[in-house]
């Protein structure tokens, strides 16, 4: 079957490999449609914490599934699906937790314990498989992935309502904003120096978009905030100064999660969260309830059909998939590859 390696910095190559075998308690899935999302970049540019070339790329995925192991019950093939991409060791701290996500010893796909999405075929443990409706195509069953990172974003704040300010409007920036519509958060503002993400945001519901280049956010925030400033701020990108803009965005004891993979340093005035008693949180990911309730989404309706900005035909478009969302030279939200028809 054919794979897309990252071999080196921005280099993408596809190869044949042999087609995964499965164990008694995994499904074996023809992938349909792969999305790129944000942290394959990291590993396209070489600056992904722990997934290093040469490794298979991708991780959201749906398809067909066209074996099943001994102890499966739940599946057959020609079922539809896609998949929760981690598998926690079930026995450390933060598995017993609830924490998948940080599971010391968990299995992610592109990594040496398990294959990357960008392949004609992909295996999977039936506990983290979830069946599509017959309402719900591949495409929005691959974007139930990345929708899971925002439901996860404002599941774990402790503000549940309010003022939102949403600092970047990327992919996860702009389904960040469409769950916090679901949630009633308002007012939702969201900043981006790209006028087409502005647009969109405001499109799909924000009460405002600002431009970081030319406007003053906080201050803005706090005019369309009465004065009072956001209840929560999610920090979606990874300016050098985002995570102060954040803080002067929020009023006292407002909360800041963090979402943006940011692997470079960079400058922070900490005392602002000690002034105003700011609470700051992280979210990786997500876990299992969340992207229960992303699929719940997903299934029951929640059109997210003009995210997909791109789709592209055959696994041979990886790297031009990859070297769309990296540059940004077009308009561009969410990047699909059709690897099979």
């Amino acid at each position: 079957m054919k794979a897309a390696f990252v071999t080196d910095i921005e280099t993408v190559e596809v190869k044949e490999i042999e087609r995964p075998s499965i164990s008694d308690t995994e499904v074996l899935i023809r992938a349909k449609t792969v999305g790129v999302c944000g942290s394959d970049l990291h590993l396209f540019r070489g600056t992904h914490p722990f997934r290093h070339a040469p490794a298979i790329l991708g991780h959201e995925i749906a398809g067909d599934v066209v074996e099943v192991g001994k102890k499966v019950t739940r599946f057959r093939p020609g079922d539809r699906v896609t998949v929760e991409p981690q598998v926690g060791c079930g026995t450390c701290e933060m598995c017993r937790r609830g924490y998948v996500s940080l599971c010391p010893d968990k299995k992610v796909p592109g990594t040496p314990k398990w294959i990357g999405a960008f392949s004609e075929y992909f295996n999977a443990e039936e506990a983290i498989v979830y069946k599509l409706a017959d309402e719900t195509d591949y495409e929005m069953g691959t974007l139930a992935e990345p929708l899971a990172v925002a439901v996860h974003t404002l599941n774990h704040a402790t503000v549940k309502s309010g003022a939102l300010v949403i600092l970047g409007g990327g992919t996860i920036g702009q389904l960040a904003l469409a769950f916090a519509k679901k949630k009633g958060y308002s007012p939702i503002i969201v900043t981006d120096t790209a006028p087409f993400n502005r647009e969109f945001a405001v499109k799909h519901g924000a009460d405002s978009a600002l431009d970081p280049i030319t406007e003053d956010v906080p201050a803005r925030v706090k005019e369309l905030t009465d004065g009072r400033g956001a209840d929560l701020a999610i920090i979606a990108a990874g300016a050098d100064n985002i995570l102060d803009q954040a803080c002067e965005c929020v009023h006292k004891c407002g909360e800041i999660g963090i979402v943006a993979m940011i692997t470079k340093k960079i400058p922070f005035y900490c005392y602002a969260v000690v002034f105003n008693e700011i609470r700051v949180y992280g979210a990786m990911c997500y876990e299992p309830g969340d992207f229960a309730e992303a699929m719940d989404l997903i299934n029951g309706g929640l059109d997210l059909g003009d995210y997909v900005t791109h789709e592209m035909e055959g696994i041979e478009k990886t790297q031009e998939g990859l070297d769309i969302l990296s540059q940004k030279k077009e308009n561009v939200v969410k990047v699909l590859i059709k690897i099979a028809d």
